[in-house]
């Protein structure tokens, strides 16, 4: 049986562009889906951590929702984010994509309560029944203390709602398991570092934070791996993209990072929301002349040089 929704291409995990005041900039965002459409993303997702969602009320994020919706409507799909440490609350973001029109919901693991697996299981099958809608899975042990083990992916794979997993572990092994075990669960990219592998491994898209910035790189890599399966000419361009996966993490700051991207474009993103941080004149520095490397490096490779 064919998958309820295929997973194909680049999907961003849109940023929430907020004012100076902490409020949500919603003309900056509707800004931002327009050129993120323009660029040509296969996907959005609202409501991810990229978006800040842990320091927004569920009534602010179904709003986000709501209007990332609206503005992609018939253009490109869009998946609500339901990650929260309450059930009710994420069965309120599951509620709420369904009557919005969503296409799909991303469903991790509550974070801090560390379930056991069957917990884990039985919590997302409550939430998947409030939705109805495509699932895609969000393994994220790091943010989340638990992995979706196998326990879990027997018991959460069985529903045909759950056509896909973000794979966001690191372990390379989680890819080979996702690959040889669990075919009928399309794997998608959740680790930046790792994309050449997911593609080489079958993956077929990859959610991406540095899209918000750069979408028209991260595009060249999926269209070269997945779409020509040139993996040589990959290579070339996952090594000039390495260096920005690098900044991404420094010193923990991987959001401030992907909102002075967006900034670069000369798009408002605003500052993050408590207890967040914006990056210091020397981390911009390094942002930015980054950006400008991998930039120059893409282009001269898509040119055939």
């Amino acid at each position: 049986m064919p998958p309820r929704m295929r997973l194909e291409g680049i999907y961003t995990p849109v940023i929430t562009p907020f004012s100076a005041d902490g409020e949500i900039d919603y003309t900056a965002l509707a800004e931002l889906i327009e050129r993120l459409i323009g660029a040509g993303v296969h996907g959005l997702i609202s409501g991810g951590s990229t978006g800040e969602n842990y320091a927004e009320t569920i009534e602010e994020r179904l709003a986000i929702a709501r209007f990332v919706t609206d503005r992609a409507k018939g253009q490109l799909p869009v998946i609500v984010g339901t990650g929260a440490m309450r059930t009710p609350d994420s069965i309120a973001l599951a509620i709420g994509a369904r009557e919005m029109g969503a296409d799909a919901i991303l469903l991790g693991s509550p974070p801090y309560a560390v379930p056991t697996e069957r917990e884990n299981a039985l919590n997302a099958l409550a939430i998947d029944r409030a939705a109805d809608l495509p699932i895609v899975l969000y393994n994220y042990p790091g943010r989340m203390c638990v992995e979706m083990g196998r326990d879990f992916l027997d018991r959460v794979g069985r529903s045909r709602n759950v056509v896909a997993i973000k794979e966001s572990s690191g372990d390379i092994n989680r890819l080979h398991l996702l690959a040889r075990d669990y075919p009928h669960i399309q794997m998608s990219c959740g680790m930046d570092d790792q994309a050449l592998e997911f593609f080489a491994w079958g993956a077929q898209s990859w959610i991406c934070a540095g899209s918000n910035f750069l979408p028209e790189e991260h595009i060249a890599l999926y269209e070269t791996c997945v779409v020509q399966g040139d993996f040589a000419k990959g290579r070339r361009i996952m090594s000039a993209m390495l260096p920005l996966m690098r900044v991404l993490e420094q010193g923990g700051k991987f959001i401030q990072c992907v909102k002075h991207g967006v900034e670069t474009t000369g798009l408002r993103a605003g500052p993050m929301r408590p207890p967040l941080k914006g990056l210091n004149k020397d981390e911009k520095r390094e942002l930015e002349q980054v950006i400008r490397t991998l930039k120059v490096a893409v282009a001269a490779i898509m040119g055939g040089n």
